[in-house]
């Protein structure tokens, strides 16, 4: 399961879908392109993420692309999901990797090159690194500089994702870093056509990246 495709990585966000239901933005989105999804509510009960992580996981699974929760390792274990992401204020690298074992997937955010170091210590997959640019889905993120983002390159071993105003203008800035992806939310969720913008995305990314 750890063969992961990181290129064009959706982060969801249900406050966003311009056209249609959330579960139908996201399909779409897959159509498009997308290789991985992050199922990411920070409101909301947990019966009710349940049941959303559940659908997700369906539609995911149509299309062979891994699922991933953000934060909530119990919704990741109850909804068979393939793995969690966790932030720096979340719970720790290491006890998350404690609690889903080895073979799920374990994402860490890092906006410095001492987190990024210590996350990769803790067992984490692969990094989430910024906001590389201010966002309005995350109106508190701290700002990571190109500099810092091209240390982190140079030290790490694991794939590194960025995120924070991704979109088509931003992703080419980032050629030549050596980056394994880039993480989206407003470029794809709230897209008047998902597919068409995952699609449009995805060859930018591959070209980004030198496939």
């Amino acid at each position: 399961m750890k063969n992961i495709d990181y290129s064009l990585y959706l982060v969801t966000d249900r406050n966003q879908p311009a056209a249609g239901t959330f579960e139908k933005v996201v399909e779409e989105a897959l159509k498009g392109g997308v290789t991985l999804v992050q199922l990411r509510e920070k409101e909301g009960d947990t019966g009710l993420l349940y049941e959303r992580a559940v659908k997700l996981k369906k539609i995911t699974d149509a299309f062979h692309v891994p699922l991933i929760i953000d934060d909530r390792i119990d919704i990741m274990l109850a909804s068979g999901a393939d793995g969690v992401h966790v932030g720096q204020s979340d719970m720790p690298a290491a006890m998350a990797r404690k609690l889903i074992g080895p073979d799920k997937i374990l994402g860490v955010s890092a906006g410095t090159l001492e987190e990024a170091v210590q996350a990769e210590k803790d067992g984490a997959d692969y990094l989430g690194v910024g906001a590389m640019f201010p966002t309005a889905t995350k109106k508190d993120a701290d700002i990571t500089s190109p500099s810092e983002l091209r240390r982190i390159m140079d030290t790490v071993h694991i794939p590194v994702v960025t995120i924070g105003g991704m979109n088509k203008n931003t992703i080419p800035l980032f050629k030549g870093y050596g980056l394994s992806g880039f993480a989206v939310v407003s470029a794809v969720m709230a897209a008047d056509e998902p597919e068409k913008a995952a699609a449009e995305l995805k060859e930018m990314i591959d070209q980004v990246l030198g496939r």
